[in-house]
């Protein structure tokens, strides 16, 4: 099983830069991706839809022989508990309790602010995760503009700025003001510079993706799953809709190209 690819899957293509972080962590992975590019958002889905959807993909990436499987998606990880139990042994992880115990290194005493989707925001998992460790307070904020944005390259400029003061400065506004704050959707590290130039230096970033890789890192060698040598295969894409679409949009949140050919159109119902 070292050798199999560790599977990662988002509602679209913002999960890439948990791909990113992955890669730049454990350069000798192999990864296979699968983005629900045919049925994003998730986060306007009810619950019920997204556990669905979920193990939907979660299957499709292990009949392909996955040895770990990230779900890569904020609003996918309400459907952990159930992706665990219904996958098991397979080790499975979630993009929201790596970030919140990051959000509690930077800022033990609080105050913590999220920003996230807006399905991300509702369920509240993020103040669930961080306040099941300490009674912390917690202030989140949706920012849904942030995701079309991103996937318009929008990730800079004016406009970004303008989109960004909009959500984020009623957040800082808040008594006592955070000290972190937790990029709380798989889209938004691409906005990292346009978010901290809001916030000001006096709060730190958390960023899920990041802290994700280390938590993977930490995993594969507890259970041993860990690659012993290099891989030289290129990485895989899955797509449910525009494959095209997928390796040109998908190049902002991977940070490099995407060969259109290697992007694998594939049908989940």
């Amino acid at each position: 099983m070292n050798d199999a690819p560790i599977g990662i899957f988002d509602s679209g293509m913002g999960g890439l830069t948990v791909m990113r972080a992955l890669a730049a962590r454990l350069p000798d992975e192999r990864f296979l991706y699968l983005g629900d590019t045919a049925r994003l958002p998730y986060g306007t889905k009810s619950a019920e839809t997204v556990r669905r959807y979920a193990l939907q993909a979660a299957q499709a990436l292990t009949a392909r022989g996955v040895k770990l499987l990230v779900v890569a998606c904020n609003t996918a990880s309400v459907s952990l508990p159930a992706l665990q139990e219904a996958l098991a042994p397979l080790p499975v992880i979630g993009v929201i309790e790596p970030g919140a115990q990051a959000a509690l290194k930077a800022a033990p005493n609080g105050p913590i602010a999220v920003i996230a989707t807006e399905g991300t925001v509702k369920g509240g998992a993020y103040v669930r995760s961080i306040q099941a460790h300490r009674q912390t307070p917690v202030v989140q904020q949706a920012c849904p503009l942030f995701v079309p944005m991103a996937e318009e390259g929008l990730i800079d400029g004016p406009i970004a700025d303008a989109v960004a003061h909009r959500y984020l400065d009623p957040l800082m506004a808040t008594m006592p003001r955070p000290r972190a704050l937790v990029l709380g959707c798989t889209h938004f590290p691409v906005l990292k510079n346009v978010v901290a130039r809001a916030v000001g230096d006096d709060v730190t970033l958390v960023d899920s993706a990041a802290t994700t890789a280390v938590a993977v890192a930490q995993l594969l060698e507890e259970r041993g799953l860990a690659r012993r040598t290099k891989s030289t295969e290129p990485q895989c894409f899955l797509a449910t809709d525009s494959p095209d679409r997928f390796a040109r949009v998908g190049e902002i949140f991977l940070g490099k190209a995407i060969d259109p050919g290697s992007v694998e159109l594939v049908d989940l119902q």
